[in-house]
């Protein structure tokens, strides 16, 4: 799944302004091997105001319609808001892809339910680790209960079983020791009966690992060098991911990543 986001505030430094420019990116990102494409208007960065649902539909509509114009494969809509997704599947997308995993909006699963398509549920503890009292004894327990019930919602509003993909959501409230952690035991989530989206692309999980010193993690320094820099270590947590059963990656950097999962997958899966 290759990325157009299309917020000045992207958290990676590739946000997009021009329909344009977001046109020959995807037609790049198909080049290189994307088998999706997610569209996003809104930046996930945890510091970053919600955006209105007018200004949301402004920057990711008239791009959808262009890419479904032009692009083959299916485009996907990241938002949680139930105007968004809706005029987004009416412009050209098949997928909706949402971070809270229908915490904010539940309606989404049965909208995904009317349209027969594939819902993303994340699991997303920004909601309530900002309260630092205010502690996960066991990160992945959490994250697979909060995805349980998600399922459960979905398959309530009428969701096909087969149509839930699940996210462990690195990075959306957890520390960085907790994302190394999910990394680590990804394999568990393969009790939910779902296929896997891993979202470690370029996050800064990656930064604290790979360029700040122990002393410096120990001292919970705020500052992660800058995501151009994550491009190996976002190559790590494929390969690693898909040893333990992931089933799709969300990246920015495509043709690099294409690469990682197609070596990836003759070791684990065997030649196809």
């Amino acid at each position: 799944m290759g990325i157009i986001n299309l917020s000045p505030d992207s958290f990676s430094g590739d946000g997009l302004e021009n329909g344009d420019v977001a046109l020959f990116k995807a037609r790049q990102l198909v080049a290189d091997g994307a088998d999706i494409i997610d569209v996003g208007g809104e930046s996930t960065r945890p510091s970053t105001a919600h955006l209105s649902v007018d200004e949301e539909l402004r920057r990711v509509i008239p791009v959808l319609e262009k890419l479904r114009k032009e692009i083959s494969i299916p485009l996907s809509i990241d938002t949680y808001k139930l105007a968004v997704a809706r005029e987004a599947l009416d412009a050209g997308a098949s997928m909706i892809n949402d971070i809270w995993g229908l915490k904010k909006e539940p309606r989404l699963a049965e909208l995904a339910a009317r349209r027969e398509i594939p819902i993303i549920l994340m699991s997303n503890q920004r909601d309530i680790s900002l309260h630092h009292d205010v502690i996960f004894p066991d990160i992945i327990s959490v994250v697979i209960a909060d995805l349980q019930k998600a399922i459960e919602q979905a398959l309530s509003a009428g969701m096909p079983r087969e149509n839930i993909i699940v996210d462990p959501g690195i990075g959306f409230g957890k520390t960085q020791e907790q994302n190394l952690e999910i990394l680590q035991r990804l394999e568990e989530l393969k009790m939910l009966g779902r296929p896997i989206l891993l979202g470690s692309s370029r996050k800064s999980v990656i930064g604290w690992a790979l360029d700040l010193t122990p002393e410096q993690r120990l001292e919970g320094m705020a500052f992660v060098p800058p995501a151009d820099r994550r491009l190996e270590g976002t190559a790590a947590t494929i390969a690693l991911g898909i040893a333990k059963g992931v089933d799709m990656v969300r990246v920015h950097d495509v043709g690099e990543m294409a690469r990682v999962c197609k070596m990836s997958d003759a070791i684990v899966r065997g030649w196809r």
